[in-house]
């Protein structure tokens, strides 16, 4: 079967009103915002509201991608949320979206691929909207890691924040869409990144939260060399399968962990040449929505022009690796 070229036809973002500058975090974890900013480059983020959970952040920027797509709810076919800080184990928090917006024609799903969600998602969205020519996804990303932040651990507490980023996907004339991905799991990696409590294994108790089980975890120095030990060998395996060398990239959209191991994963992967677009100084790493709100970023700015070549890399959690190349096509 021939398959139809897709693209992102919108994209879309939402990020909450409050703004948590360093010297707030700073206070609460006994660091200074000077020594916040060194490490991690990051100078304030968001933090979701108490009214809001994951699902009203997803639908936010989900709305608002396609308004800019022009198209309407009930004209979504698939609608994909990424995400692992559902509203609840049950129902999916996709379907809660699809409620907010609107879009009950759609087939909706979650997946959880912690940090790299939202490429893992793009290729599920690519793969079924190629088997079927004109239909329309909707894939959305958003996290709200502020209620999960142990905040007498200041190694994670200064990084994470809350958002949505989302994308329309649909045909693109060639030579623009989707050009290949390359997605990586690394299992015998699970323990870097983790929840211990709250599932199967580890029920939530009061034993569990007196432990502090339900807070993140991470090693941050297991995560950043398996990040620049295995990255560029993905993204170097993309680029040899498709043909397009690194240097000939124009942007790179990584998920954005921290501002000083982003510089070092460009320099080692050889993308010294891409403009890196960096939104964490700002909003800090808001998980699986990481990666959409930089490219939503950039797409609102007028940074990305007809032509040029995206790479999206997207990792973390589980551990795994999501990196994509795309043929950017200016909409309409």
């Amino acid at each position: 079967m021939e398959r139809t070229s897709v693209g992102i036809l919108a994209t879309g973002s939402y990020l909450p009103k409050d703004e948590v500058s360093n010297e707030e975090v700073a206070e609460r974890v006994g660091a200074t915002a000077e020594w916040i900013e060194r490490k991690t480059q990051i100078r304030s983020r968001r933090y979701a509201a108490p009214s809001e959970a994951t699902s009203d952040l997803a639908a936010l920027a989900g709305a608002d991608a396609l308004a800019r797509a022009g198209l309407p709810p009930e004209r979504v076919d698939y609608l994909i949320v990424a995400t692992s800080t559902g509203d609840s184990p049950q129902p999916p928090t996709a379907h809660l979206v699809q409620d907010l917006l609107g879009a009950y024609n759609a087939v909706c799903f979650d997946i959880n691929v912690v940090c790299s969600g939202f490429v893992y998602a793009l290729a599920l969205a690519e793969s079924l909207l190629a088997r079927r020519p004109g239909t329309r996804a909707l894939v959305v990303a958003a996290d709200v890691y502020s209620r999960i932040l142990d905040f007498t651990d200041r190694r994670t507490a200064v990084l994470f924040a809350d958002g949505a980023g989302a994308a329309v996907l649909g045909e693109v004339p060639a030579p623009g869409g989707i050009v290949d991905f390359e997605l990586a799991s690394r299992g015998d990696a699970h323990g870097l990144i983790r929840v211990a409590a709250g599932g199967s294994r580890r029920p939530a108790s009061a034993e569990t939260v007196a432990g502090g089980e339900h807070w993140f975890r991470m090693d941050g120095r297991g995560v950043r060399d398996f990040v620049l030990e295995n990255v560029p060998p993905a993204l170097a395996s993309l680029a040899a399968r498709t043909g397009h060398p690194l240097a000939e990239v124009d942007h790179f959209v990584p998920h954005q962990a921290n501002g000083v191991m982003l510089d070092q994963l460009a320099e080692t992967a050889g993308l010294t040449g891409a403009r890196t677009h960096k939104t964490l100084v700002e909003y800090g790493n808001m998980g699986s929505a990481s990666v959409p709100v930089a490219l939503a970023a950039a797409d609102r700015a007028g940074q990305l022009r007809e032509g040029d070549l995206v790479l999206l890399a997207g990792f973390g959690g589980g551990m795994a690796i999501g990196c994509c190349l795309l043929r950017w096509a200016v909409r309409g």
